[in-house]
């Protein structure tokens, strides 16, 4: 990889882009499940319009320009680029793409593209789904069709995000989307999204110069009391769940439920999934504080309830120094391999005062889990890049438009953009790109007056409103 640091900003196209049902795309099966299911979603929202990037790139461009960052992590659509998952393209859809692409180049913005982040075609749910082992092979020709059009300007490439989330949600829990609740035919589905990502890095690796490799979300382990030590090996065996068959080439021993049957597994499978990859992607937010159980898992999680303890409007625990353990963790148990941190943020209840957004919290937040970010890197830890979640307010999943993730405010009537006083403080940090920069120290008064460009100024500078 290149020795360049990254610091972006992290999307998907599900979340952001709208357009749900122009320019030939197809649906997916979110597409489905806000309108078949909607009772799963805070105030019954849907990603039809979201914040209409679709129509908007330009200007989102611009914004992160603006930001001074030097790498976007965002999704492609599936359906949008295989309207029925397979066979036909769609010309219009990969012409978005296009589009997106030479903007980012135009401001010197690294394009960092995730071929999946939750957003399968529908008609490909109809033949099962990740149940069915032929939706890895689409997978593979659906990246075939991305290589071949992008990898001449697309040189980072990141196969599949979270494989937890899509399984335990979609397959175990059935709050995402499909909503399948199926604990004997889930476990099958990882295996195929596993094999997915493996025949994906197969393709990757056919081009000269490319980059590639997974995004898994990390909860590194913690015991509730000191007799809880086997419940964090148990823990933490579920994290390694989809990074060992990548780095060892075998799944952990891990209760059965989540294991593939045999006749899932093919000869040659494995050695497809551990074909090596460039980095890992790693989506920390916070930690787990487990405590042992008789149930098969082996542990239960607990939520943290210690004096100071403070979380953010997800309900997760504040905890900074789990991005330095979760680094760590990594570098411990798979010989420190390249890592970007494509996820970090939190949602917090943002306060409007005139044209300004005030979230404090958030800079707070950013601030220590970069803190500890560096503590890692000064370590020997093998970190190349850093991603805030997310660029923008956005469809947050089964949360609808209640939590707010972005540096930049999204008005979902009007699509105005407005920057929060993060986006000011990241466009500041990222314009040094320095990880001792001092505004890793400031103070919240000294906040306002440390920067060149003032709130109100950017966001009239950036949306032209």
């Amino acid at each position: 990889m290149s020795q360049q640091f990254f610091w972006g900003v992290s999307t998907s196209a599900y979340q952001i882009e709208g357009g749900h049902c122009i320019d030939g795309k197809g649906p997916s099966i979110w597409d489905e499940f806000c309108a078949k299911k909607s009772w799963r979603i805070k105030g019954r929202a849907t990603g039809n319009e979201s914040c209409d990037h679709y129509h908007r790139y330009r200007e989102d461009v611009d914004i992160m320009a603006s930001l001074n960052i030097n790498a976007y992590r965002f999704s492609i659509s599936w359906p949008r680029v295989l309207p029925e998952g397979k066979g036909r393209i769609n010309e219009k859809g990969l012409d978005f793409y296009d589009r997106l692409v030479d903007a980012l180049l135009e401001k010197n913005i690294e394009p960092i593209a995730t071929l999946y982040h939750f957003d399968l075609p529908l008609e490909l749910e109809k033949l099962g789904g990740w149940y069915n082992r032929d939706v890895a092979m689409w997978f593979s020709e659906y990246a075939d069709i991305l290589l071949a059009r992008l990898s001449d300007r697309i040189k980072y490439w990141i196969t599949v995000n979270e494989p937890m989330t899509i399984l335990g949600l979609g397959y175990y829990v059935g709050t995402h989307a499909p909503g399948h609740i199926n604990f004997i035919k889930g476990r099958d589905a990882v295996h195929h999204v596993m094999l997915a990502h493996g025949l994906a890095m197969q393709a990757i690796k056919s081009y000269s110069g490319l980059n590639g490799g997974i995004s898994n979300i990390l909860y590194p382990a913690y015991p509730h009391t000191p007799e809880d030590i086997e419940a964090v090996e148990a823990a933490n065996r579920i994290n390694a769940l989809f990074i060992d068959p990548i780095m060892k080439g075998q799944y952990p021993d891990v209760w059965e439920i989540f294991i593939p049957s045999q006749k899932a597994v093919k000869t040659g499978d494995m050695s497809i999934i551990s074909t090596p990859v460039d980095f890992l992607g790693l989506n920390i937010y916070t930690r787990a504080v487990v405590k042992k159980s008789l149930i098969p898992l082996g542990f239960l999680p607990v939520k943290p309830n210690y004096e100071g303890v403070k979380f953010t409007s997800m309900g997760w625990e504040i905890y900074p120094k789990s991005m330095y353990d979760a680094l760590k963790w990594i570098a411990d148990n798979y010989g420190n391999p390249e890592v970007l941190v494509t996820e970090n943020g939190a949602a917090f209840e943002d306060k409007i005062i005139g044209e300004r957004i005030v979230d404090k919290d958030r800079i707070n937040y950013l601030k220590k889990y970069i803190q500890y970010m560096d503590k890692a890197i000064q370590e020997g830890i093998n970190v190349k890049g850093y991603f805030v979640w997310s660029l923008l307010d956005n469809f947050e999943w089964g949360y609808g438009y209640t939590k707010k993730y972005g540096l930049v405010h999204v008005d979902m009537k009007t699509k105005k953009r407005t920057l929060k006083d993060s986006a000011i403080w990241y466009a500041s940090f990222c314009r040094q790109r320095c990880l001792s920069h001092s505004l890793l120290n400031e103070t919240d008064s000294e906040y306002a007056a440390a920067h060149s460009l003032k709130p109100g100024e950017v966001a009239v500078a950036v949306t032209g409103k």
